[in-house]
């Protein structure tokens, strides 16, 4: 059982690290050379400053891809903790760097959480950060089952869901779904830079949804992109042949005779069908990661509540579930015949008896489920039933 911790490393992820386990009874010790950031991850209540007398159960190395080998080499000298792990978003070249310079290489397995927000340092920190989101394990062929079960234990009291991979399976995985995202993001909102007075007024939800992760920390993300560029590289030459295509097909509907618009000759046309097709693989693409269009919030407890059909109730259920991070996108609404509308939707497992409670005192009623297993009654008289599948 672990009861102390080094948290090595105090910005976004490490202050979590910290915030997370302390709350189930943790010593958390906070290291970092910033000592403003130390200070500032002890004064939101992540840990204690002061540095531990003997050896930790665990120290989570929480910093930039290229300084864990150096950094977990050094802590492991002079004897911060019994086990190490870490927190960076690359794993096969530091893993395999940090992995040549220990003396003891058995106390140590790489991790990565599947969490994280457009801001960074310790202020953007939440104890709830890691709750329900995947938390990657890459033990070596010479990680020992107790570093291991430290490490799954964490997980554990950060209420994360712990997926043991390869290391460059991870990192194959992981260009495609957070490295080419951000680089992507990067690049339109560059575009912004120069842009003229007039589209800047004209900006909407749009353009924020697909630059809001290029926010982060520039030098941060210069050592991940740089810590996994083979597998960044080989995303980016398949998207540039899609932009290629993509390109042919505008410059084909561009050069099209002035005046011919009408919807049959654009139908008929080849550059219309490869830009339709591009279109809807991109859908396609959205289905393969939501669940082909399950809440995307869903959680390891569903809830099902029904609302009648009294008009804004579903606005109502929205406004109750505000507090708990479900919006509009998050719920499945289903038709219930003559009683008429119900909802899905999807909730963190630490999460649900605070939701169920929620909608109980806001009077909610769910669908009459005889084959569910767990209920509570609300206050109209009604049921709101969980399961988990």
């Amino acid at each position: 059982m672990i009861r102390t911790m080094a948290v090595v490393g105090t910005g976004l992820i490490g202050t979590s690290v910290g915030l997370a386990v302390s709350r189930h009874g943790v010593t958390v010790h906070l290291m970092d050379r910033d000592e403003t950031a130390a200070r500032t991850a002890a004064a939101l209540g992540a840990g204690v400053l002061a540095a531990p007398d003997g050896p930790v159960d665990l120290a989570v190395l929480a910093v930039p891809p290229g300084r864990l080998g150096q950094v977990l080499a050094e802590q492991q000298l002079r004897g911060l903790a019994r086990s190490y792990t870490d927190v960076a978003s690359v794993k096969a070249v530091p893993e395999r760097h940090a992995l040549a310079g220990l003396a003891d290489a058995s106390s140590y397995v790489g991790g990565h959480p599947l969490a994280g927000r457009e801001k960074s340092g310790p202020l953007a920190a939440r104890a709830d950060l890691f709750e329900d989101r995947s938390w990657v394990l890459t033990p070596s062929e010479a990680t020992s089952q107790e570093t291991l079960n430290r490490a799954l234990e964490t997980i554990a009291l950060c209420g994360a869901v712990p997926v043991l991979m390869d290391s460059r399976a991870h990192d194959s995985a992981v260009a495609l779904t957070s490295h080419v995202p951000h680089v992507v993001a990067s690049l339109m909102a560059a575009r912004l830079q120069d842009a003229p007075r007039e589209a800047a007024r004209l900006a909407g939800q749009g353009l924020r949804d697909v630059t809001r992760i290029a926010a982060g920390d520039a030098r941060l993300w210069g050592d991940i992109l740089q810590s996994n560029a083979a597998a960044v590289a080989g995303v980016l030459r398949e998207l540039q042949a899609d932009l290629s295509d993509l390109l042919a097909a505008l410059n084909e509907l561009s050069a099209a005779p002035a005046g011919d618009s009408s919807h049959s000759s654009h139908d008929s046309s080849h550059g219309f069908a490869r830009l339709v097709d591009l279109l809807d693989r991109g859908i396609a693409g959205m289905g393969a990661i939501q669940g082909r269009g399950a809440a995307r919030a869903a959680g390891p407890v569903r809830l099902r509540v029904a609302l009648g059909d009294r008009p804004g109730e579903l606005a109502r259920l929205l406004a109750s579930l505000a507090d708990f991070g479900v919006g509009a996108d998050d719920v499945t609404p289903r038709s219930a015949g003559p009683s008429g509308l119900e909802v899905e939707l999807g909730v963190a497992l630490v999460r649900a008896e605070d939701v169920l409670r929620r909608l109980a005192r806001d009077g909610f009623e769910s669908a009459d489920r005889t084959d569910r297993p767990a209920e509570r009654r609300s206050a109209a008289g009604g049921m709101l039933t969980a399961v988990t599948p």
